[in-house]
């Protein structure tokens, strides 16, 4: 595809009633310092219905050029009318990179863009780069199961594409700005929208757990040794008004569900306090916590990797420990 600018797009998800989703936000962030660095504006691409309040958010956390598009059939999002619609756009203006999230409707609309542009795509990045002189773009991201961390390129196609998972980055400080608004009229017949949403099953857990947006995050792993052991867990989360997590170990046993999942195969979250109760620390695990502003350790194992990445560092038993630390943070509020 022709390269006609030096721009970097951040495409923002929107919800049924045209909100955004904070990933795209958080994207705008690292977003801006690498279309700076190479010299070009950062643009956000809003799809959806009723877009104003995306609109608006994506000005004032950091965009410089908004387009937007929107209408009846992208109140649902569809693979196909979602891809048309940014293949087109992509096509007509010519950016050098695209950041999209990697939700899971970021994750299918990603690599069919992708695909029609005859370009690369690499998935679920958390650290990005760019160098000022070729554009290229250094997507990072885990590899072999997440044991080693990859760094991937893409010189020879544009746009550079890659999805990057949500709660990596933290969204900058909210400005009062008025970005340029470019307004785009792009229909799709529905003959040409193959899918169609029959009805809405929401997970009920899932939807009264939101880590990402999550302040302060008490996580429990392998060590909890059972479903029960996630109460003082669970106490110690309300006591501090945080939510609770938990390791890929302690969800694969049936101890608590996949929503509460922290890690590479989980959510990836940043909150200002993590507090890691039984849990080792694998690199899975540390993938999706380690940028949390503190990180508490607790655990039985004073040579677990978890230490390795935490601020405080708390050697002994969580059933032992995890009590008194609600104790004393119940009588500190009373």
């Amino acid at each position: 595809m022709e390269v006609k600018t030096k721009d970097l797009w951040v495409f923002i998800e929107t919800k049924e009633d045209g909100s955004p989703k904070k990933v795209g936000l958080e994207l705008l962030n690292p977003g801006k310092a690498m279309a700076k660095k190479q010299g070009g504006e950062l643009a956000a691409v809003v799809i959806g219905c009723n877009v104003n309040a995306s609109i608006e958010a994506a000005s004032r956390y950091g965009a410089d050029t908004v387009i937007a598009v929107d209408g009846e059939e992208y109140k649902d999002y569809s693979t196909d009318a979602y891809t048309i619609a940014i293949t087109k756009l992509v096509e007509k203006y010519g950016p050098t990179s695209m950041l999209i999230g990697a939700t899971n409707n970021g994750r299918d609309l990603g690599p069919r863009i992708a695909c029609r542009l005859h370009t690369g795509l690499t998935a679920d990045c958390t650290a990005l780069d760019i160098d000022a002189e070729t554009g290229n773009v250094a997507w990072t991201r885990p590899a072999f199961g997440g044991n080693l961390m990859a760094t991937i390129m893409c010189p020879e196609h544009r746009p550079q594409m890659g999805t990057v998972r949500p709660g990596v980055f933290k969204m900058a400080e909210p400005a009062e700005k008025d970005a340029k608004v470019i307004w785009e009229k792009i229909s799709v017949p529905a003959e040409d929208i193959r899918t169609q949403i029959i009805e809405l099953i929401r997970e009920m857990d899932a939807e009264s757990v939101d880590l990402e947006g999550a302040q302060i995050i008490v996580s429990g792993g392998r060590g909890v040794k059972g479903p029960e052991g996630f109460a003082p867990i669970r106490a110690l989360a309300e006591a501090l008004g945080g939510t609770v997590g938990a390791s890929r170990a302690a969800v694969d046993s049936g101890w608590i569900p996949h929503a509460h999942q922290v890690g590479q195969t989980g959510k990836t979250v940043g909150p200002k306090l993590y507090i890691a109760c039984g849990i080792s620390g694998a690199i899975q695990h540390l993938a999706g916590m380690s940028s949390s502003d503190h990180i508490i350790a607790i655990n039985k194992d004073p040579d677990a990797p978890i230490f390795g990445v935490a601020d405080y560092g708390i050697v002994g038993d969580l059933f032992e420990v995890l009590p008194v630390l609600t104790d004393a943070i119940k009588k500190a509020k009373a």
